[in-house]
């Protein structure tokens, strides 16, 4: 995307229109670059160091008082010398100062330039850099905590733990083949290889297993909201948006189509679905809204079936089916109406409310909590959430499988080798730090040098 790495850039790192506003500049030229624009010579100024100041155009009219930090190299977001302007957020104002940049040397920044500079500086791996962009579009407080942990290295972590025990394998390989004719020689024996092998699969599909927990964090977990008409589905959904998002009718077949938002409970989002009421109609927009009403069921990953007094232990029963992979919750609905005529289902979870009047939401919140059985999440919990790092950690455990039956087999260590690197090369698509020759040979001398 760079297009040249060598050129000085400028941009905003804060929308316009706000109290204050920051305009980044990044490249060996950026404090001299700025230096020419600001009231005080910035040449001999320390780094991590704020300077206060007018700022000023190529022609010398004042546009703003600024602050202007000093970064330099490598001790910077990009790896390189870099300033930072911090100004009245006008956007008049920003526009300006970031015009009088580029009148003085710089280029306008293309997007995602500072985080590919820090990249290519060594400054991040491929999936810290991608934990930058989760950050900032986090919008609870689990997908945050991911985030972080990503940023700060845990899941390169993990990854790198990997990547040491495969160039472990493969450097035993390697001196399997290199001294074939020397028989006398020993090296671990397959029995190990195979069992180190089994420990690395069972990573990989511990990460790969993670996905669908980060994935629910990260993009909200969906609830189909699923009854016959009229039980109070439209009416729940409002109430647990603490909006009026869905219209409400005591009218058969009101919602003709599926209704969708998200809210945040305990710090998790559910993206709930309001779909159309199932019954039987020769209405034909209805029927397509209850065709959709089972294409979502099919895509939630929890289920809220809102039930009447007319429900039976027989149709509990066929829901249960339908909902053979998901996490279903039954909820009784209109208690305020209907409690001293209810019969008892044997079902749990079973959660009665009142979805008119709140009673029991609260308690039906706890449930959905309970059912999306989220992992409590810290700053050091490594959860994949990134479709790429799942597709690469999927290929990884392809590769890693066929290893463990190429030793079961027999097949010569060259043959396994290739796998093995095939591995290895899937693990660095996600943080972009391939294998070269030169680590494998140096592994070798490390940890297997054969008499010094």
């Amino acid at each position: 995307m760079i297009q040249n790495p060598q050129d000085t850039i400028a941009a905003m790192a804060t929308p316009a229109g706000g109290a204050i506003g920051v305009i980044r500049v990044s490249g060996s030229e950026a404090i001299t670059i700025t230096s020419k624009l600001f009231s005080k010579n910035l040449a001999a100024s320390k780094a991590n160091s704020l300077h206060y100041g007018n700022f000023h155009t190529l022609q010398g009219e004042l546009l703003d008082d600024v602050i202007i930090s000093v970064y330099r190299a490598p001790h910077s977001y990009t790896g390189e010398d870099a300033t930072e302007i911090s100004c009245h957020g006008s956007r008049y104002i920003m526009q300006r100062i970031l015009q009088s940049l580029v009148d003085a040397g710089c280029r306008q920044a293309m997007p995602g330039e500072y985080t590919e500079r820090a990249y290519l500086n060594n400054k991040m791996d491929l999936s810290q850099a991608e934990a930058i962009a989760d950050l900032v579009s986090s919008t609870n407080r689990a997908s945050h905590k991911l985030a972080l942990s990503q940023l700060r290295g845990h899941f390169s972590s993990e990854l790198g733990q990997l990547r040491e025990q495969l160039l472990k394998i493969t450097s035993l390989l390697e001196l399997e083949l290199d001294f074939s004719d020397h028989e006398e020689l020993e090296f671990a024996d397959r029995t190990e290889l195979l069992e180190l092998t089994d420990k690395i699969l069972n990573h990989i599909n511990a990460l790969i297993h993670s996905f669908e927990t980060g994935n629910a964090l990260k993009n909200g977990i969906p609830v189909a909201i699923i009854g016959k008409t009229n039980v109070g589905k439209s009416t729940l959904l409002n109430k647990l948006l603490h909006e009026e998002k869905a219209i409400v009718s005591d009218i058969h077949g009101t919602t003709r189509d599926v209704i969708e938002d998200t809210t945040e409970i305990d710090g998790i989002t559910f993206r709930f679905i309001d779909t159309a009421g199932i019954r039987n109609t020769q209405d034909k927009v209805e029927q397509l809204g209850i065709e959709r009403t089972y294409q979502k069921l099919d895509e939630a990953i929890i289920v809220l079936w809102i039930i009447d007094r007319s429900t039976t232990d027989a149709e509990v029963n066929e829901m249960k089916k339908k909902c053979k992979n998901k996490k279903l919750i039954l909820v009784r609905n209109k208690i305020d109406l209907e409690q001293e005529h209810m019969d008892p289902i044997d079902y749990n979870p079973l959660v009665e409310i009142s979805a008119k009047y709140g009673q029991g939401i609260a308690d039906l919140e706890t449930a959905l909590v309970n059912s999306a059985d989220i992992p409590e999440i810290n700053e050091n919990s490594v959860i994949v959430t990134n479709v790429r790092h799942y597709e690469a950690l999927t290929k990884a455990r392809e590769s890693i499988l066929r290893v463990i039956e190429s030793m079961q087999m027999g097949v010569s260590g060259d043959l396994i080798s290739e796998d093995l690197r095939i591995c290895i090369e899937q693990l660095a698509e996600i943080t972009g730090t391939p294998i070269t020759p030169n680590e494998v040979l140096g592994n070798i001398f490390k940890h297997f040098c054969v008499g010094k």
